[in-house]
């Protein structure tokens, strides 16, 4: 993210992405990112310094700037504005405003980790030419961390397995396997164990779908479609609450389609 100079913020309004520990300030009774002029946004003044601008991975001039603002873990005092979770916020983005938000959230939890250097202690400072920060104490650089992940969609016959986290045991929602990938492990070992490890059954056939980043908080999701091999359903309990076969036509409870796991059982259920 690069410093934001002030004739820049005088040219007109850009998209705020306004993070306040670790929830995004909303309008209330909106979803959308805010477009805002600056001077709209009196409440932030005092934080002028700390506004970034986050650039499009792909340069389009005809989207607006995107400004990014930490305000740590001090409230908001701002008269219609709201406080709204990550996962709320993105469970209701389109594709364009989940990119948007994960990036954002992804660069503020890294700049929030890496304050100070890894390998002697002393206080880091922003490159402001790519995302980074550096040491000048023993000029050792950092870059934000991304953490690979595999998440699968399994199926037998007319059915697909889900199972429910026990991270998702308040919202009784049913998902797709996923796990982190081990080091010296290939993507699709870390399938083969994921799915032993958690539910105790063997796949096979294993097709790879696409990738998504996930701001939870810096994964990497690279999604696969499977088949069933052999087995019987055996929960690892500490990760799984419960999981079964659901048939394509009376599913549970499922992820929103932004999210990669809504659209690999879209994909299963329209057999893509």
């Amino acid at each position: 993210m690069n410093i934001v100079h002030e004739s820049e913020l005088a040219a007109g309004a850009g998209v705020w992405l306004i993070f306040s520990q670790g929830q995004l300030l909303l309008e209330s009774g909106t979803t959308n990112l805010p477009k805002k002029h600056w001077h709209e946004l009196p409440f932030l003044h005092h934080y002028r310094s700390d506004v970034r601008l986050l650039k499009p991975l792909v340069q389009q001039s005809s989207l607006p700037p995107c400004y990014v603002v930490d305000m740590g873990l001090e409230t908001p005092r701002a008269q219609g504005w709201e406080e709204v979770s990550l996962r709320t916020a993105i469970s209701t983005a389109d594709s364009e405003q989940f990119e948007t938000i994960a990036r954002a959230w992804q660069y503020v939890h890294f700049l929030r980790t890496h304050r100070f250097c890894g390998k002697c202690g002393a206080a880091t400072t922003q490159v402001d030419w790519e995302m980074a920060v550096q040491c000048h104490q023993c000029q050792h650089r950092c870059y934000p961390r991304i953490s690979p992940c595999i998440i699968v969609a399994i199926v037998r016959g007319n059915t697909i397995l889900l199972a429910k986290g026990v991270r998702h045991q308040s919202t009784n929602m049913y998902s797709t396997l996923a796990g982190f990938v081990e080091s010296g492990e290939s993507l699709e070992q870390a399938v083969h164990r994921e799915v032993f490890e958690e539910v105790g059954i063997r796949v096979e056939n294993l097709r790879y779908f696409s990738s998504q980043p996930w701001p939870f908080p810096h994964s990497l999701m690279m999604g696969f479609i499977a088949d069933y091999k052999s087995g019987e359903l055996r929960l690892e309990e500490n990760e799984i609450l419960d999981a079964d076969w659901f048939e394509f036509g009376d599913l549970p409870n499922t992820p929103p389609k932004v999210s990669i796991a809504g659209q690999l059982i879209d994909a299963v259920i329209n057999r893509q």
